[in-house]
């Protein structure tokens, strides 16, 4: 797997889809992002398997539980 990856998600505030360019270099890691359609702050938490063969991510609104 490449160490950055382009992937769509649906904003957690306005359910747009955006696209996002993940860097997994950088291993796991936690990060906020402005939405590019309603500019709102994501919280984004990025997993990336050990290998780095793949990762999962998780859009959440700033103020929303874990």
């Amino acid at each position: 797997m490449p160490l950055l990856d382009e992937c769509t998600r649906n904003c957690p505030h306005c359910g747009e889809p955006i696209r996002l360019l993940v860097d997994l270099s950088g291993g796991s890691q936690s990060y906020v992002e402005d939405c590019s359609v309603c500019c709102q702050p994501i919280l984004i938490h990025l997993w990336v398997d050990a290998d780095l063969d793949s990762y999962q991510l998780d859009l959440r609104r700033e103020d929303d539980p874990l």
